[in-house]
């Protein structure tokens, strides 16, 4: 069996990396232990383009912050015949936001997965939740260290405790070393040493053991405490040594300094392991609760240490059963009593090694080596049996939830944009969105008769009548404080207005704002021949589609459809070209709108040369954003310029996913043609993370929806147009997904 490991590796100076080389050569060891044919590689993850020399089992790298080491990555493991790869996940090591980049590395590969989550947190944000659930999903089993995580990934991230397997944390094989005599550093002859290990950081509270000094030193004089490591890089990177000369400060002002050791380097196992055994009680001072796994506290556990420690998640596990002592966080006073306590009654902290060293033998590497091969070979023979694995989504797809919707909405209208969920009142008022947000309510209060959409629908509506001049045109925004900006505003915010008066006379909920839309609408349609622009003709297109659904005899309104559609295609003939297959120059925002507009029109008039248009307009966007078995759409930073075959793929935002759900419905309407049912399901996917960064657009603690994918991860704001476009989404797929139409 060949496994590929990807992760940290030394020399780079980390846990991770350590870690992974401890488990690499234990898998290795156990392999030819149990006479086993177990070939392992390593991928090793590189951090802002440091090079490092790694050894010969490192046969590829990876700069965290490109995505196209990645696709190399993915490409390599592809061809490299492995049988499975082995994933270190811990937050930090990958690019992106919470180090979404592994995400499409993983989404490629064609063989197992198994994952080693470092850490799980019980209150993450929304980047980092939904970057485990993505690596769980991609991932057979997922191997953590402590009893406390399966819990958290069972009711926090909804993860299935048959897919979870504890295995601890290695530690070197201490039975072994014990027939190795301890060699004891010459300033620790005659005294009684504490210990500290690990890459220093504020988080790791050795302030606490200083302040706890005085009082242990006035009764137990001959007390050292040393502090082994160097400062982690990351805080070397953004606050130099500011916490390491804190510390010194801090042991020189309480008059410490006979009494304080600070190692300021890196050690080897062989050295940690002396170390460790030469000294008398072992203290992690951690401040955060929250840490499930802690490496230093196995290596003093397995080496048969006195540990004393503050009560983290996996302190709390692993010291139990009189395994350790625990102080409260920050409490020096009580760790002062505490260790005054052990070094009165040195029967105590024998009993503390002695159990501490027992339990630690279940965890030494060898041990840890032969369990990971049994997680490999259960989840090789479990694919045999169900033929093979599968990368796919599995999307729980949600009810419709207007929560959001309601909370951007006041007594005037829908508040354009938000801060994260919370309304930004200084934005205002448009008439895009408001519109938008009327034929949403509009189809969901047909569909359920709900009595919840009738105030909004009436908002909304009101909103439109205000907004309207008194020769049909429209303004589009209003300030928070009613005031208006502009006289007539752009095609698009006028198309929209007239798809969503055509909603209203096909579906309003009573005969008089039906009467007012009948009027609204008969003053609007005199601006049609002022239209310039395609999207402000589609969106047209759909007014009058709704309205001629209500009264299909209507020939003055279908001779306007005719003529905003003739016109359309007249624009493709205009624009169209050798390998450009669309109504203008550029392909921009809300595309799937302007065929899907045409085939509307052929569902009404049956002209075939509108569904000929729509045919090819849709091809040739379909191959740009679904070429990838997902879509992906064309971002708003550099549009696709028919002179220029290059794009942006980000940001790209939530009007263009429900564009293409919006497109593939019309299309199926219009020609019955099941395939594009399919598209359509894919492309409300995006919305649920069938996209190009694996994360969903909709937010299922707020039941909004997030602005757009940008490179590196997603944007949390969750303004109007979003969640009008996810709503509108939801409500055309709804059906399709009920096996309805």
């Amino acid at each position: 069996m060949k496994i590929i490991c990807i992760g940290n590796y030394p020399p780079r100076k980390c846990g991770i990396a350590t870690f992974t080389e401890n488990l690499v050569k234990s898998i290795i060891q156990a392999s030819a232990d149990h006479s086993m044919n177990m070939e392992v590689e390593v991928i090793a993850m590189n951090d802002h383009h440091q090079q490092y020399n790694y050894p010969e089992i490192v046969k590829l790298t990876i700069n965290d912050q490109e995505k196209e080491d990645y696709d190399k990555a993915a490409r390599f493991i592809s061809d490299s015949g492995a049988h499975l790869c082995l994933l270190q996940h811990e937050y930090g090591i990958y690019g992106g936001d919470s180090g979404l980049l592994i995400l499409g590395l993983l989404r490629k590969l064609k063989i197992p997965v198994v994952s080693t989550f470092h850490t799980v947190l019980l209150n993450p944000s929304f980047h980092q939740k939904e970057v485990l659930i993505r690596i769980a999903g991609f991932s057979e089993k997922i191997v953590i260290m402590n009893s406390m995580a399966i819990g958290f990934l069972n009711k926090v991230y909804g993860i299935s405790t048959s897919k979870i397997v504890k295995i601890e944390h290695g530690v070197p094989d201490f039975g072994h070393l014990s027939r190795i005599k301890v060699k004891r550093p010459k300033s620790w002859n005659n005294r009684t040493v504490f210990l500290t290990f690990g890459l220093l950081g504020r988080n790791k509270g050795i302030e606490t053991v200083i302040k706890a000094l005085p009082g242990i030193v006035k009764k137990h004089p001959g007390v050292l405490y040393v502090i082994l490591g160097k400062t982690h890089p990351h805080v070397v990177k953004y606050a130099g040594e500011e916490y390491r000369e804190y510390l010194e400060t801090l042991t020189h002002d309480l008059g410490l300094d006979e009494h304080v050791e600070f190692l300021d380097r890196y050690v080897t196992e062989e050295e940690l392991t002396n170390y460790l055994r030469a000294s008398d009680i072992y203290i992690t001072p951690y401040l955060n609760k929250a840490q499930i796994t802690s490496g230093t506290l196995c290596y003093a556990v397995g080496g048969g240490s006195a540990v004393v420690s503050t009560p983290y998640w996996h302190a709390e596990e692993l010291l139990a059963d009189g395994r350790g002592r625990l102080f409260d966080f920050k409490d020096y006073r009580a760790l002062t009593e505490l260790l005054n306590e052990l070094l009165d009654n040195p029967a105590q902290l024998d009993i503390l090694k002695q159990r501490a060293y027992h339990f630690g033998l279940h965890f030494a590497w060898p041990n840890i080596g032969i369990k990971y091969i049994s997680v490999f070979e259960e989840v090789i023979h479990d694919l045999k049996e169900v033929k093979g694995v599968c990368k796919s989504f599995t999307i729980n797809f949600p009810e419709l939830n207007i929560m959001h919707l309601q909370r951007l909405t006041n007594d005037t209208g829908l508040i354009q944009h938000a801060n994260g969920c919370v309304a930004d009142y200084k934005t205002g008022y448009c008439l895009d969105d408001n519109a938008r947000a009327l034929i949403v309510c509009l189809i969901a209060f047909k569909r359920t008769g709900d009595e919840t959409y009738y105030p909004l629908i009436y908002k909304y509506f009101t909103l439109l009548y205000y907004l309207q001049n008194k020769d049909g045109s429209f303004k589009n925004y209003l300030t928070y404080h009613r005031n208006t900006t502009e006289e007539v505003g752009s095609d698009d915010a006028f198309g929209r207005a007239v798809w969503a008066l055509g909603a209203m006379v096909r579906w309003s909920p009573c005969d008089s704002m039906f009467q007012v839309a009948l009027d609204l609408i008969s003053r609007a349609v005199a601006h049609f021949g002022k239209l310039q622009y395609a999207r402000g003709m589609a969106n047209c297109v759909f007014g009058l589609y709704h309205y001629i659904k209500r009264f299909p005899d209507q020939e003055r309104y279908i001779k306007m459809l005719s003529e905003l559609s003739d016109t359309l295609v007249g624009l493709f003939n205009e624009n169209r070209k050798e390998g450009w297959l669309w109504f203008e120059p550029s392909i921009t925002y809300d595309n799937g709108l302007l065929p899907a507009a045409l085939y509307a029109a052929f569902e009404i008039s049956e002209k075939p040369e509108y569904l000929d248009v729509a045919d090819q307009t849709r091809s040739f966007l379909e191959n740009k954003c679904m070429a990838n078995e997902h879509l992906t759409l064309i971002g708003n930073k550099t549009w696709w310029l028919s002179h220029h075959a290059e794009s942006s793929n980000y940001a790209q935002q939530p009007v263009d996913a429900m564009a293409m759900v919006l497109l593939y419905d019309m299309a199926y309407q219009a020609t019955k043609k099941v395939a594009y049912i399919e598209k359509l399901k894919i492309c409300y996917s995006w919305f649920f993370g069938l996209n190009d960064l694996n994360l969903p657009l909709y937010d299922d603690q707020t039941h909004g929806c997030n602005d757009g994918l940008e490179d590196m991860g997603v944007n949390r704001n969750q303004g109007a147009e979003s969640i009008i476009a996810y709503l509108f989404s939801n409500l055309l797929t709804a059906p399709y997904l009920q096996n309805k139409k």
